[in-house]
């Protein structure tokens, strides 16, 4: 149980692929342009990174050093084709609108990071549980901005118009304004672990100061 809570609370917390780890921005910016493309891009990486982390981890005993990245990628490129032509069969409006982006996966960092970086050294189990909780980071942190740059850009939620006579700041859903809504995010975020560390001190030090006068 410890090792779902810790690879949960690491993949939508501590080591945010998207938050903390600043990894695959390219697609990151180019999908959340909505909450559908974002939910898509989400469950499409997500499948891709828990497939790819168990069977590497099972063959990981097998794969000389020399040729690891190579097999690494022909692994997550044979998932990528099958939710790739999953998507086209049954969600083929979803399969348009992201487009190249689906392809694309096979080199997203966060995925083949985390096949060089656990899934190669650690248990089925374990790469699981990393692959679920990176996968699940990195879906809410693509909600979280698509939330922001559908809202302002466009004055909808889930393609419905819920701002009633709104002028949308079309910028918002251009590059330019992905790069300001996950400045502000990660400046709100890291805001918060600032103030919270430096709380965390300060209740550390007054302890500290109590024990000394509890000896004195």
């Amino acid at each position: 149980m410890s090792i779902i809570k810790e690879r949960l609370n690491a993949g939508l917390f501590t080591e945010n692929p998207l938050f903390v780890q600043i990894l695959a921005t390219c697609p990151t910016l180019a999908v959340s342009t909505s909450i559908t493309n974002a939910i898509g891009m989400g469950l499409a990486a997500t499948a891709v990174l828990v497939a790819s982390n168990v069977v590497i981890s099972l063959i990981r005993k097998f794969i000389p050093d020399k040729i690891r990245i190579p097999a690494f990628i022909t692994v997550i490129a044979a998932f990528v084709t099958i939710v790739q032509f999953l998507l086209e069969g049954f969600v083929p409006t979803l399969y348009n609108s992201l487009g190249l982006f689906i392809p694309l996966i096979v080199v997203n960092c966060i995925i083949l990071g985390r096949a060089e970086a656990y899934a190669s050294k650690n248990t089925v189990y374990k790469s699981l549980w990393d692959g679920i909780g990176m996968g699940l980071g990195f879906t809410l942190a693509l909600l979280a901005l698509a939330f922001f740059r559908e809202l302002i850009g466009a004055g909808t939620f889930l393609g419905f118009k819920i701002i009633p006579f709104y002028k949308p700041a079309l910028l918002m859903i251009m590059p330019p304004g992905g790069f300001l809504v996950l400045g502000f995010i990660m400046a709100t975020l890291n805001y918060f672990k600032i103030k919270k560390k430096a709380s965390t001190e300060k209740t550390k030090e007054l302890e500290k100061m109590e024990r000394i006068e509890e000896v004195a």
